[in-house]
């Protein structure tokens, strides 16, 4: 996934219809969320894009780097710029289920079990070192994430539109840690990876903090909403209706199609990792200012869709074959459509 999409739409045919112009007024202001996470985060425009992506899609991130790039910052500064609400979870070895998801709590003015919501009631939440957390914890988000509600006690209760979680792992710490299982690694519609900054990238991270800059101000740093859940539900709604061609659909199949036959690969991508990457495949051509999309869209977004969901045979691992070379030479026997 590159780091910016290029805006060369400059009308939107038959602008006089109302749904064109929310579109475009809806891209706009999504293009514009970027620029103003710029205030608060440097060098990490390819992660915001994600997570836009994965706001459009009505899907959610799974956010991979190194203590220290930014991760929790990033998704408060695109909380605020968004105008939506953000609450965190810090995931800790004795965190329990109804931490996240709420409980019953006893009233005793009136003698009855009252639901105290948990932090998953929110717009975006950010799950903090999610494998840090067991298994039974882990899986407490999963009804969240799929089903768009929580079940406690019987009663479902339905989550705020919109709602996704962005949860972070650190790649190099595994001690103490429980790694996702699959089932719900898949769950995630992308991961984007956030690298240590360029040079001139961390030069002027640090010219910041001794200008006085503070993560924890964000309106101190100039931060201010510059879209709404409205945009993302008209952003929502135009993405549903980019065209992808038969052409393109049979691209992605054939990609999906040839993990799963990799000899280094004993989990190759599933039909919900196909549909993922049509999904995000549409949002990047949208947010790019076409309706339709190219084969060019799909290799974009295929690393980022689709790497988390592979899992490498042992005898693969142990020779250093990496994901990320074995999804490209996938990609690459596949004959591209003209």
């Amino acid at each position: 996934m590159t780091d910016q999409p290029h805006t060369t739409l400059t009308d939107v045919p038959g602008a006089a219809d109302d749904d064109a112009r929310r579109s475009e007024q809806a891209r706009r202001a999504l293009l514009a969320v970027r620029a103003e996470v710029g205030k608060a985060v440097v060098g990490q425009d390819a992660a915001v894009t994600g997570i836009l992506i994965g706001l459009l899609c009505r899907g959610h991130v799974l956010l991979e780097g190194v203590p220290g790039v930014a991760k929790t910052l990033l998704v408060r500064s695109l909380a605020a710029a968004l105008d939506v609400q953000t609450k965190r979870v810090q995931f800790t070895p004795d965190l329990m289920p109804g931490d996240v998801t709420g409980s019953l709590v006893y009233d005793n003015a009136t003698s009855e079990f009252s639901f105290r919501e948990g932090p998953v009631f929110t717009n975006l939440l950010l799950a903090d070192e999610i494998n840090r957390t067991p298994p039974k914890t882990q899986a407490s988000l999963l009804e969240a994430m799929e089903e768009r509600q929580v079940s406690v006690d019987g009663m479902p209760r339905r989550l705020p539109v919109p709602f996704m979680v962005a949860a972070t792992q650190n790649p190099v710490e595994y001690e103490g840690t429980y790694p996702l299982p699959e089932a719900q690694l898949d769950r995630f519609l992308l991961k984007a990876v956030l690298p240590l900054p360029s040079r001139d990238d961390e030069v002027a991270v640090i010219s910041r903090h001794a200008g006085g800059f503070d993560p924890r101000d964000l309106a101190g740093a100039g931060l201010r909403a510059v879209a709404s859940a409205d945009d993302l539900a008209a952003g929502a709604q135009a993405v549903a209706r980019v065209e992808a061609s038969p052409e393109v659909i049979g691209y992605i199949v054939d990609i999906a199609r040839a993990t799963r036959h990799s000899p280094s690969l004993s989990l190759g991508v599933s039909p919900r990792g196909a549909t993922a990457l049509l999904a995000t495949s549409r949002a990047w051509a949208w947010l790019n200012g076409r309706d339709f999309i190219t084969p060019d869209d799909v290799k974009a977004l295929a690393q980022a869709t689709l790497a988390h969901r592979l899992t490498l045979r042992p005898e693969a691992e142990l020779e250093g074959v990496g994901v990320a070379a074995v999804l490209d030479s996938a990609i690459g026997s596949v004959p591209v459509p003209r």
